[in-house]
């Protein structure tokens, strides 16, 4: 897989565009009815927008940003900015204004593609700390306030004025000179610790990845089409969720949003979907939800039959051999059960993959018992971000897989993953001192924790969220915080204990069955701060604490927790793009709470 068929990402684009220019290519929601792009379509507006940036200046290897939620307008702004020849800046929708300042000016952004309004008036807030700036182009029309140059994506691309023959010649010349180690995009770290960096990926980097991850799964067939909802302005969806379905001439649909996410697969019909565990354990407990208040037998009958789709899933696709009584038992199970509960999926997906934080084990199990798939990967933004991942052919729960091919790992000294191969990012943007040190020997060291086992990889943890405890021992919070959130009135949970003797927990709780709780016990309150006080609640949560308890070390034990009348949000800054715990931010916010924790035993 060293040798990627294509130069560079434009030139996939074009290759497609040429050889199946009919192909339904983009397919996304306008003024209420769906819209679709083929993918000649695609590539005309993606030059239209090259046309309107190379007039306004930009030159090959200039920076260009985009602000926006997912949408057909950040694919077209993306293909344009790098039919260009120029450099895609993603930047976090939901950042908030310092934040988009610091990589609009450490990215060298000079223009800015936003959604709308919202994203402008974030720009407004700091206009004078991004005096790079030179115009903000709006996906949406609507009335400016004084302050930045704005125009739209439509007069931009001089959308009612098609590309002449000669200006395709120029704009095509400007495609063929991009070389494979070009620079493609600068993508900042989601920043769990720290400030966030730029990784400079190339088209070579991001391509391997692309062709190298189609290779291992090897079921994509014609006619796919994915449905694209988690945030482009990562490099999970970038690449696995956008670009991948490029190569294979797939049609990506747009979400409306995450809230309509159940919505839309029964709409769209989706065959793939790019997620993260977050999603998974929604839907999971939603399921066990419903289970708990059907009748005792039939609470009997679906633990029956999700054993025997466990077994089933285990003999076919790890073992690979189905005795005769368990396929006809699962048949049954299937037809019965789980059938009706893949449904909520669409009549036509093929699996799900995910990544971006680890997916509970025993979740993992229960989608496949189900019918839906879900190929549990490992990367980084750093690697483009693929680096393995299970398939249909090698499969291990509880793992992230096994390397792509011409991908190299190993475990260092004290744990860490090492990472090598052609989608290692070409360095940290204005950070060489930090690159150097992140990259030794052509190995990248990831951060994480983990270990191989056969060819399967697996991470237990990243190296800087290890908890030492007072006493010393060494504690993975993950995995913890997964069985906690498994009860079904936890949703959320944040494990805190470093350098302390015991561990403590924040809780978030279910609000619905935190909520039906309240009103069987007849428990009278203002508001959800006085609710999850009251010694009822308290004593509830103590018990279910406890029962998770029973299954870890002693060491591992829950010995105090705080009930949070919240949720962790992106709003907020607790969370990650891909929805994983901001650890600093969170310890820093609860410290009053968490010092209390354990104040109470002194």
């Amino acid at each position: 897989m060293e040798k990627v068929p294509f130069r560079s990402i434009p030139d996939l684009l074009r290759h497609q565009a040429t050889k199946q220019d009919a192909r339904l290519a983009v397919k996304f929601r306008k003024q209420g009815n769906w819209v679709t792009l083929s993918y000649a379509q695609f590539y005309n507006r993606a030059l239209m927008v090259a046309r309107g940036l190379r007039k306004l200046g930009i030159k090959p290897g200039d920076k260009v940003a985009i602000l926006s939620e997912n949408r057909a307008g950040w694919i077209i702004a993306d293909m344009g900015i790098l039919c260009a020849g120029a450099v895609t800046v993603p930047v976090y929708p939901s950042n908030t204004p310092d934040q988009i300042a610091y990589t609009l000016n450490h990215g060298d952004a000079r223009i800015v593609f936003i959604s709308g309004k919202w994203q402008y008036r974030k720009l407004l807030k700091v206009k004078d700390a991004i005096p790079m700036v030179q115009l903000v182009v709006s996906f949406e029309r609507f009335l400016g306030e004084p302050g930045l140059p704005l125009t739209t994506l439509y007069q931009l691309s001089e959308i009612d004025d098609p590309i002449t023959e000669q200006e395709r010649a120029e704009l095509e010349a400007v495609v063929d000179s991009i070389e494979p180690e070009s620079l493609a995009s600068i993508i900042y770290t989601s920043g769990t610790t720290g400030i966030p960096r730029g990784a400079m990926l190339s088209h070579r980097n991001i391509l391997f990845d692309v062709f190298a991850t189609m290779e291992k799964v090897a079921v994509l067939g014609d006619g796919e089409v994915f449905l694209s909802f988690l945030p482009l302005s990562h490099v999970l969806e970038r690449t696995t969720g956008y670009y991948l379905p490029i190569a294979k001439g797939a049609m990506i649909a747009f979400a409306d949003s995450i809230e309509k996410i159940a919505e839309n697969m029964l709409e769209i019909q989706p065959s793939i979907m790019v997620c993260v565990p977050r999603l998974f354990e929604k839907i999971h407990s939603r399921i066990y939800e419903h289970v708990h208040q059907l009748s005792l037998y039939k609470r009997k009958l679906f633990r029956t039959v999700l054993a025997i789709g466990r077994a089933w899933v285990q003999a076919r696709y790890v073992d690979k051999k189905v005795p005769l009584l368990l396929a006809l038992k699962h048949a049954i199970a299937d037809r019965v059960v789980f059938r009706k509960l893949r449904m909520r999926f669409g009549e036509n997906l093929k699996f799900c993959s995910s990544g971006g934080a680890p997916l509970d084990p025993e979740i993992n199990e229960f989608f496949w018992s189900i019918g839906v798939p879900i190929l549990e990967g490992y990367g980084l933004t750093e690697t483009s971000p693929v680096v393995c991942a299970n398939t249909f052919s090698e499969l291990r729960f509880g793992s992230v897989g096994t390397p792509l091919e011409g991908t190299e790992i190993a475990v260092a000294d004290d744990g860490e993953i090492l990472v090598r191969g052609p989608q290692l990012m070409m360095g940290y943007y204005k950070e060489e001192a930090e690159t150097k040190e992140a990259t030794r020997d052509g190995w990248f060291r990831t951060g994480d924790i983990g270990r191989i086992e056969g060819r399967f990889v697996f991470v237990t943890d990243r190296k800087k969220e290890l908890i030492v405890t007072a006493g010393g021992k060494n504690v993975a919070p993950q995995p913890i915080e997964n069985l906690l959130k498994r009860d079904k009135y936890i949703s959320q949970a944040y494990v805190y204990g470093d350098r302390r003797p015991y561990l403590t927990a924040l809780l978030v709780p279910t609000l619905e069955k935190l909520l039906e709780f309240a009103r069987e016990h007849k428990i009278t309150y203002n508001d959800l701060e006085e609710l999850v006080v009251h010694e009822p609640v308290q004593e509830l949560y103590r018990q279910r604490v406890e029962a998770v308890n029973t299954d870890l070390a002693h060491h591992e034990t829950i010995k105090n927790f705080v009930l949070l009348p919240r949720d962790f949000t992106l709003e907020a800054g607790e969370l990650t793009p891909t929805l994983k715990l901001k650890r600093r931010v969170i310890s820093e916010r609860y410290k009053d709470a968490i010092d209390r924790m354990y104040a109470a035993d002194n």
